[in-house]
């Protein structure tokens, strides 16, 4: 269950970094949408991993 922090994380991590480009609020949403993704993927991944050593 690590994935859904790691999305929020993303999100705001995304926005953030959009704002600090120069960007309106759909530009932070979309860098936030692109951010959530790809760590929210990468969580999974790496709860699958960690299953998968476990037992």
């Amino acid at each position: 269950m690590i994935w859904l922090p790691a999305m929020i994380i993303g999100a705001v991590w995304g926005a953030l970094r959009a704002r600090k480009r120069g960007g309106n609020r759909l530009d932070a949403a979309q860098y936030g949408a692109a951010y959530a993704i790809g760590l929210g993927l990468l969580a999974v991944l790496l709860s699958i991993a960690i299953d998968r050593l476990t037992h």
